[in-house]
């Protein structure tokens, strides 16, 4: 009797190890050790995240020269591939850990018209690659993003290096440009959002003149600044959303859905002779050297 359960013993361990062994031989068995591998390289999926941003309508410039002597501009498509394009790759890149665009700016020569700083900025397209078609105030529109300032330079005097994180910029049409004798198209930038120093502030265009001609207010010296506006909240180094909203002769700026500047004044209503369009991203505002700053964006979207 002893013996014929040693037998039958055998005969299962026999059973049990050429049955694991054909298991491992067969490409559609999948073993405990397969499992635990699968759930390793899942856990790695997961931990890989991108920012929730579509640019098929936005260009981006760059503080790196181009072969003109002027920053370097890429747009749609081109713009779609810039996890492998090298000109871009040092200055818009995916930080794949905390699911962020992040945009890298320094001063530079490469600079754009009217001005002496250089950015890393996305401008919006409304119609991929085509600067000139654009929109007004009277047909609305409306910028969001989630966002956090990253690793910025500090002054002499200790304080942060300012930067311009979102825009609302004004544009001719051909015809104002023709009228008033300008070179190009470029109007004043009816808002600025800016962060320094973990604080949020908000600059946007007055009238000088409220009895101005509709041509008269084509100039950019019609214009000046207001006192401009900071926000209470502090965001320091945090993620916050922030979001414009736009209609005629009206413009809200909200900070984490609950901190609110609104603008409807006579001033927001003459701005509607401009075409608009929306910017994003990493305009540094000093050339200092040794200046840098990072802005990272985890999400932005646009409605019209």
């Amino acid at each position: 009797m002893k013996n014929f359960r040693k037998e039958i013993l055998s005969i299962l361990l026999i059973t049990f190890l050429s049955g694991n062994a054909t298991c491992q031989e067969k490409t559609g068995c999948v073993t405990d050790s397969d499992k635990n591998v699968e759930k390793k390289e899942s856990k790695k999926k997961k931990k890989y995240k991108l920012p929730e941003i579509d640019l098929s309508h936005w260009s981006v410039t760059t503080p790196e020269l181009n072969k003109k002597g002027s920053a370097t501009n890429v747009e749609p498509p081109a713009i779609l591939n810039y996890a492998k394009d090298e000109r871009l790759i040092p200055y818009m890149y995916n930080d794949s850990t905390s699911g962020a665009l992040v945009f890298y700016a320094y001063p530079s020569e490469a600079t754009t018209a009217n001005t002496k700083y250089s950015r890393s900025e996305l401008r919006e397209q409304m119609v991929p690659g085509d600067n000139d078609t654009n929109w007004t105030f009277e047909e609305g529109g409306s910028i969001k993003g989630k966002l956090a300032m990253g690793e910025v330079s500090k002054d002499s005097e200790g304080k942060s290096h300012k930067v311009i994180i979102m825009q609302i910029h004004g544009r001719l049409t051909d015809e104002q440009r023709d009228l008033i004798g300008q070179k190009d198209n470029n109007a004043p930038p009816i808002l600025k959002i800016y962060c320094r120093d973990g604080k949020i502030r908000v600059k946007t265009k007055e009238l000088k003149n409220l009895n101005a001609s509709d041509t008269e207010m084509l100039h950019e010296d019609a214009w000046g600044d207001d006192d401009g506006f900071t926000f209470k909240q502090e965001v320091g180094f945090r993620k916050f959303t922030l979001e414009v909203k736009v209609s005629e002769g009206k413009m809200v700026v909200v900070l984490n859905n609950n901190e609110y500047a609104v603008y409807e004044n006579i001033h927001m209503r003459k701005w509607g002779v401009f075409e608009n369009y929306f910017k994003a991203g990493n305009y540094l505002q000093t050339r200092d050297e040794g200046a840098f700053s990072k802005v990272r964006y985890y999400e932005l979207s646009v409605t019209h």
